[in-house]
């Protein structure tokens, strides 16, 4: 029983444990420290675009061939909104899919639920890490684009603020979808097998490795349903000319479909992953 004398001692412990944001805080520095300890992990999500990027500007653009009518646009700008839409899925989405359904299967995330902190702090943990690692990847992919590949950044703030919008949606949406897809995996064994194949099956129908007016419109069609098409087109109009929406299937950015899509797929994300996580394997009760 507490007595009156107690109380105030009681209350201000109380008020002297962290709260959740500040837990969230210190979760994503935890996970930021355990992904950069994973280094084929590092190596792979930093690396992966800009060699992608890389290989596509040798080859297509080899003999100085551009995209579009003329003056064009040297492959190496044209498939960079690619590779940063790319970058994005692979360090949210994909890292979150797999890596959850890994540390649910070794029990990770069994001991961590039985910790006092609230599970909305390990949550925000996640999106945090994978904003960072974004962050990064960007700095990365933009500095290896404009010293390696001769790519001319924007110099228009509106440009930039459109990549900041669609950046900050693109990785909000493609982490809570990653944390919701995570418990369809059977086992942390499969969930690369289960994933992987859904990525590169998106990047292909996205615009990401082709040029998307020059796919198949039934193929257009089915990549407008899934968000990696729209993160890849607002890309597009913070680094492409904009005579380039002469080629854009549209004949427009399509900015309002763009923030609409991404922020019902974060909604979507949340609301899926609400109901179906589960800290613990399917045969652990």
């Amino acid at each position: 029983m507490t007595t009156t004398a107690t109380q105030p001692f009681v209350a201000s412990r109380r008020a002297a444990l962290p709260g959740t944001l500040s837990l969230g805080l210190e979760r994503t520095r935890a996970e930021v420290v355990t992904f950069f300890r994973e280094r084929d992990a590092v190596v792979f999500v930093f690396a992966y675009p800009i060699l992608m990027l890389a290989i596509f500007a040798t080859v297509f653009g080899q003999d100085g061939t551009t995209v579009g009518p003329d003056p064009g646009i040297p492959f190496a700008q044209y498939f960079l909104p690619g590779m940063v839409a790319t970058g994005v899925m692979l360090s949210s989405f994909q890292n979150l899919a797999v890596s959850i359904a890994v540390e649910r299967d070794d029990g990770t995330l069994k001991r961590l639920r039985a910790t006092p902190m609230p599970p909305a702090a390990f949550f925000l943990g996640k999106i945090g890490s994978v904003l960072v690692t974004c962050v990064i990847q960007m700095g990365l992919l933009l500095t290896a684009a404009a010293l390696m590949f001769g790519v001319s950044l924007p110099t228009e703030p509106a440009r930039w603020w459109t990549f900041t919008w669609v950046f900050l949606l693109g990785t909000a949406s493609g982490a809570v979808l990653g944390v919701a897809f995570s418990s369809v995996p059977r086992s942390g064994r499969s969930a690369s097998a289960v994933v992987i194949p859904i990525v590169l099956v998106l990047q292909f129908i996205s615009g990401v490795f082709f040029q998307f007016n020059e796919l198949p419109s039934w193929m257009q069609s089915v990549a407008s349903v899934f968000p990696l098409k729209w993160l890849a087109q607002g890309m597009r109009s913070v680094f492409l000319p904009d005579w380039a929406l002469q080629i854009e299937p549209s004949g427009s950015w399509q900015h309002g479909a763009t923030a609409a899509i991404l922020a019902a797929y974060l909604v979507i994300g949340l609301l899926v992953g609400v109901k179906t996580f589960r800290w613990r394997r399917r045969d652990d009760g």
